[in-house]
C-alpha cells in the first residue's frame, strides 16, 4: 500500500481528492487528509475507507513531521511561502512531494539535498503554473523537432465566470483568492521582450495596455500583462526567442473599469486607511477625492478620472454599490485594497448555482524552410459545480495525475523538477482530456506578424 498525505482541503483540493479516493482501492493507495478545519478534511473523503480527514497545525513540524514520515508521497496545498518547510522536511524522510505552486530560489536550492535524498519535488504541477507549461511545451518540443525556430511565444489564463453564470456587468466572479485579484499586478513593473527589445508596464498603466483576443465559440477577451514573463525564456528553451509575453484573462471591458479602482489608490495594500472600521462604502471612495463642500462623490469621482456620462465603465461601479452609505462592519481599521476586497466580495461571490471557467490560449509563430508559421492553441473548461469548479479540476487533477505517476514509477526522474518533460507532460493531458480538459489547435496560414500598437 502506498500512503498519500494531502496539507490542505481547500477548494482547489476537491477534485484531487475525489481522483485519489475514486481510485484509491485500485492503485491500493490510504490517503490522510489534514486541514485546520477538521470537517472540511473529513467532508473532503467522506465514503471512502481508504482515506481519513482530521485536523494538525500544519505549520508546526511536531504535528506535520510524523505524517511526513509516515507517507511516501506528500502534496502541499498551503501558501506557496510554506512549501519549503515542507520540502525539508521530505527530504529529511526520504519522502516525494508534489505542489502546484510557483518554484521559488528557496524551493531550487534544495535540488541537490532531493536527488541525494533520491525524491522527487514536483513544482508548477496546477494550472497556471501547471498546464500552461505542459501544453505549451508540449507544441514547443514538436515545432523543435521538425526543425523549427521559434519567434513568438505568447500564452494567457483566465480564471472567469461561465457563460451560463455570467449575469453582471463585469462578466466576473471570484473563482479563486480574491486577495490575489485585488492585489494582481504589484510589486513590480510587468516585464517582457518585443521584437528584441525589453519592454515595461508599470503598475499604473498595467489595465490600460491590453490585448483583444477571439476564442472560437467564446467570444472576445482581453488580457493584461504578466509581472515576469522573461523567467519563461530558460524554462522553455527560448533563451534567444525575440518576442515572448505572458498574461492574464478577463472579459473586454473589465480592465478599463479595475483601472479606476487603481488610479484611485483603492487597491493599495501597503498603509492602514485610519477610520476605516466606520466608514460607509461611500465614505471610503470619498476619502480618495479631493475635498469640495458643494460636489457629490458621484461628480468629483467622474472628474477625477474623466468618465463620461455615456461612458458604460461608469454602470459598473454603480452596479458594485460603492456610492452607498453601508458600514462593512469592520472591528478595526484595515488597509484601502482589503476595503475593496470586502465590496467586492458582497457582488462578485459565486452563487449557488454558478459554474466557473478557466480559459487558457497560446500563440506560437516560427520560421521553418524560410517562412514564418503560426499556431494558435484554446482550451476552455467549464466546472461541474461550486464543489467540483473549473479551477479545482484544472489545478487538482495534474497534481493527481502526477501523483500516481510518482507512486507507480512512471516518473524516475529526482529533485527539484518542472513538469516539462515528455515523459512528464504526455500522458498528464492525455489522461486530462478523458476529464474533457483538451486544447484545440489551428494552425493560422498567413501568420499574422503585425506588432500590436499597445505594446510596441
Amino acid at each position: 500500500m502506498k500512503n498519500i498525505l494531502v496539507i490542505g482541503a481547500g477548494l482547489s483540493a476537491s477534485s484531487m481528492l475525489r481522483y485519489f479516493t475514486q481510485n484509491a482501492e485500485k492503485e491500493d493507495w490510504y490517503i490522510k487528509v489534514v486541514d485546520q478545519n477538521a470537517d472540511l478534511a473529513k467532508a473532503k473523503v467522506a465514503g471512502c475507507d481508504r482515506a481519513e480527514g482530521f485536523s494538525i497545525d500544519a505549520l508546526n513540524p511536531a504535528e506535520r513531521q510524523p505524517l511526513i514520515e509516515w507517507a511516501h508521497l506528500v502534496i502541499s496545498m498551503l501558501p506557496a511561502r510554506f512549501h519549503t518547510e515542507v520540502a525539508e522536511d521530505c527530504i529529511k524522510y526520504k519522502t516525494n512531494l508534489i505542489t502546484p505552486s510557483y518554484i521559488s530560489k528557496e524551493m531550487v536550492a534544495l535540488n541537490e539535498a532531493a536527488e541525494e535524498a533520491g525524491i522527487l519535488i514536483m513544482n508548477e504541477i496546477g494550472v497556471d503554473p501547471g498546464i500552461d507549461h505542459m501544453s505549451a511545451k508540449k507544441i514547443l518540443d514538436e515545432i523543435e523537432e521538425k526543425g523549427g525556430k521559434m519567434h513568438i511565444f505568447e500564452s494567457f489564463t483566465g480564471g472567469l465566470i461561465a457563460p451560463e453564470s455570467d449575469d453582471n456587468p463585469w462578466n466576473y466572479k471570484f473563482t479563486w483568492n480574491p486577495r490575489n485579484v485585488v492585489l494582481a499586478g504589484q510589486g513590480s513593473a510587468a516585464k517582457f521582450i518585443q521584437e528584441g527589445q525589453y519592454k515595461y508596464i508599470p503598475y499604473n498603466k498595467l489595465f490600460r495596455r491590453t490585448e483583444i483576443i477571439n476564442i472560437e465559440g467564446y467570444g472576445e477577451f482581453e488580457g493584461y500583462a504578466n509581472r515576469d514573463s522573461l523567467k519563461y525564456r530558460s524554462k522553455y528553451g527560448l533563451d534567444d526567442i525575440p518576442t515572448i509575453y505572458r498574461g492574464t484573462f478577463r472579459r473586454k471591458g473589465f480592465s478599463k473599469a479595475w483601472d479606476c479602482f487603481v488610479q484611485l489608490g483603492a487597491t493599495d495594500d501597503t498603509y492602514i486607511l485610519e477610520g476605516s472600521k466606520d466608514m460607509t462604502k461611500r465614505d471610503f471612495i470619498n476619502a480618495f477625492l479631493p475635498y469640495n463642500l458643494h460636489d457629490s462623490v458621484e461628480l468629483k469621482l467622474r472628474y477625477y478620472l474623466k468618465i463620461d456620462m455615456d461612458d458604460i465603465v461608469w454602470d459598473k461601479l454603480v452596479w458594485l454599490g460603492i456610492f452607498e452609505k453601508e458600514k462593512m462592519g469592520f472591528t478595526e481599521d484595515v488597509t484601502p485594497a482589503y476595503f475593496l476586497q470586502k465590496i467586492l466580495e458582497e457582488k462578485w461571490a459565486l452563487g449557488s448555482d454558478d459554474k466557473d471557467m478557466i480559459v487558457m490560449w497560446h500563440k506560437f509563430v516560427y520560421k521553418m524552410d524560410g517562412e514564418f508559421k503560426e499556431i494558435n492553441s484554446h482550451m476552455v473548461s467549464i466546472g461541474e459545480d461550486r464543489t467540483y469548479t473549473a479551477m479545482s479540476n484544472t489545478v487538482g487533477l495534474p497534481c493527481a495525475i502526477c501523483a500516481k505517476m510518482i507512486l507507480n514509477g512512471t516518473i524516475q526522474m529526482k529533485g527539484v523538477q518542472l513538469p516539462i518533460h515528455k515523459e512528464i507532460y504526455d500522458p498528464i493531458l492525455d489522461e486530462l482530456e478523458t476529464y474533457d480538459i483538451k486544447f484545440t489547435e489551428k494552425e493560422i496560414n498567413p501568420p499574422v506578424m503585425y506588432l500590436e500598437p499597445a505594446r510596441l
